[in-house]
């Protein structure tokens, strides 16, 4: 559920129904054997958006990037698959400290591409420059 920008006409704005019919950032198997490879990444995609919702909003929004550190894992697993997407949010990790100056720190552009339209909701989330009319 996204929080609505109402138009003058009470209509949502397009990028709340973009955001709405977003598609998830799990990878749909098609095969027994693509369930298989992708079944680590799909379980560290499920551990972050678990995360997310139950422990981020405790903490509130206290990290020094962006994206934020789950929002980058999200966007690395979901673009990378899980060994690269998981060595990208390690290192992201490691670099988020107190002492860290912050900043944009965008995920790499990624193997896993997506036509115009089936981004999934993270990508769209952390690129709205690219995505999202304001």
């Amino acid at each position: 559920m996204s929080t609505s920008h109402q138009h003058p006409a009470g209509a949502p704005a397009d990028e709340d129904i973009l955001l709405d019919n977003a598609p998830h950032e799990f990878v749909v198997p098609t095969t027994i054997v693509q369930a298989a490879i992708t079944l680590p990444q799909n379980v560290l995609i499920a551990f972050i958006k678990v995360y997310r919702a139950i422990v981020s909003p405790l903490y509130g929004n206290v990290c020094r990037y962006y994206p934020s550190c789950s929002a980058y894992g999200l966007e690395a697993l979901t673009t990378h698959g899980a060994i690269r997407g998981l060595s990208l949010t390690v290192r992201r990790l490691l670099r988020c400290h107190p002492w860290a100056t912050g900043g944009l720190d965008p995920v790499p552009p990624g193997r896993r591409t997506f036509a115009p339209g089936t981004e999934p909701k993270i990508i769209l989330l952390n690129h709205p420059h690219q995505h999202l009319n304001h």
